[in-house]
């Protein structure tokens, strides 16, 4: 088993985008590894990354699972902010990473893509294996009776129940899709489950929360069946992505991190790619 005390840089860094796609290109000829993304990859389609090449967070801080379920307050907050960033955050078109790994997949290049993003960008770029480790965006659940919903027809009702506060301007949208509106007026208007009349949420793993264990079991049973791991876009901060790159390391499965800045997983790593993926996927 790899020895997962190391620390320290990857065991080879490419800084060069010509190298970095002869290097990416051999990876693919060579194996046929599942694709975890992350938010890098969809700062071309209009959206920013979470955090800078640093690792460091570029934004306030993200809804938290426990404050929106035990916060009316903060739920008003949250569905006041992402009623403003929906219509920007909906109109977002898939990048030319997300079409370049489409195409990877539909010529069995690659496995199964696991995306930290909610955009639901992959699909919409037409791959046709995708799962989405912490959800998606565009559906809306009722925490009481669970009932589903699409977060359009949410959209539709939130502005229907707010006319005054609907406008066509929304301020900076992040990749959750939330803007920086920091207050909230007393009298917004949430709406209920049409069903139960409970509390609505979207379709998304909070921080705080946890990924279901099905999904869990499902990454670890395609890396296990990929035998190598291919990182496009992340910083794997946060321990749901990290975890895929550990579970490579300890089963000894070549892992290559496509990512300009920084990653947690680094010193786990055979080789980073130190170049923008928007500048190298699309001519390997």
């Amino acid at each position: 088993m790899q020895d997962l005390r190391r620390v320290g840089p990857p065991r080879e860094q490419v800084d060069d985008p010509d190298a970095a796609t002869e290097r990416l290109r051999r990876f693919l000829l060579d194996h046929r590894p599942l694709v975890l993304t992350g938010a890098g990859i969809s700062v071309a389609a209009g959206l920013p990354a979470y955090r800078d090449a640093t690792g460091q967070w570029q934004h306030a801080q993200p809804m938290q699972h426990r404050d929106f379920l035990g916060s009316d307050a903060a739920r008003r907050r949250y569905w006041s902010r992402a009623m403003l960033g929906w219509r920007a955050f909906s109109a977002a078109a898939p990048s030319p990473v997300h079409r370049s790994l489409a195409r990877w997949q539909h010529a069995e290049r690659i496995g199964l893509i696991v995306t930290q993003n909610v955009d639901a960008l992959h699909q919409r770029a037409g791959s046709i294996d995708v799962l989405d480790l912490h959800g998606r965006l565009d559906t809306v659940v009722c925490l009481d009776c669970q009932a589903e919903s699409p977060r359009s027809a949410m959209q539709d009702r939130l502005e229907a129940a707010n006319p005054d506060r609907v406008t066509p301007l929304a301020r900076v949208v992040k990749p959750d899709g939330d803007t920086g509106v920091d207050t909230v007026d007393a009298d917004f208007r949430l709406p209920a489950c049409e069903r139960c009349g409970g509390r609505l949420k979207p379709d998304v793993v909070f921080y705080g929360d946890t990924v279901p264990r099905a999904r869990v079991d499902a990454v670890k049973a395609a890396l296990d069946t990929a035998g190598a791991l291919l990182v496009i876009g992340s910083s794997l901060s946060v321990y749901s992505g990290y975890r895929v790159a550990r579970w490579a390391a300890e089963s000894g499965f070549p892992t290559v991190l496509v990512n300009p800045g920084v990653t947690r997983a680094d010193p786990l790593a055979d080789v980073r790619l130190a170049v923008d993926a928007q500048t190298v996927l699309p001519t390997v």
